[in-house]
Parts: C-alpha cells; structure tokens; sequence
C-alpha cells in the first residue's frame, strides 16, 4: 500500500518548519513501512509504503496528520507571539 500526502502553505518559512517537525517520523518506522517527508517550495510531500497490514497503514498516516496539526499549531503560536 501507497499514499502520498501533499500539503501546502501560505510560505516557505511555514513549510520547512512543518517538514522538520515530522521528518524524524522518517527514521523511526518498524519494518515493512517506510516514510519520506520532503518539502518543495510552499509543499510538504510525504510518501508511506506498507508492505504490512492495512491497520499498521492506517495508523500510520493518522499519527501523520496528528503530527502535522500539532506543529501548525505550534507555528501559529509562535507567530501570535511575534
């Protein structure tokens, strides 16, 4: 199984950060799963394969978007403070 998830964003600054939020997400995966997370301009592109269960893929691409949200959220604040 495959999937790629592609956000955008109003800046660059904004999406690097994204990216290196969830990039150590890349190196921590059991086996049978891999992540890449890389950012194009504004994007944050990452790619998941399972060659695993469907709940281990699943799982795997809601911790993602948990992980993402959390670190808008933290970008945000930290835009507030400015």
């Amino acid at each position: 199984m495959e999937a790629e998830v592609t956000l955008e964003y109003d800046a660059v600054k904004v999406a690097e950060a994204i990216a290196k939020a969830v990039s150590p997400d890349n190196f921590k995966t059991p086996k049978g799963l891999s992540i890449a997370t890389a950012r194009k301009m504004k994007k944050v592109i990452t790619h998941v394969d399972c060659s695993g269960k469907l709940s281990t893929f699943i799982a795997t691409i809601d911790d993602l978007l948990f992980c993402v949200s959390t670190a808008e959220k933290a970008v945000q604040t930290a835009k507030r403070l400015e």
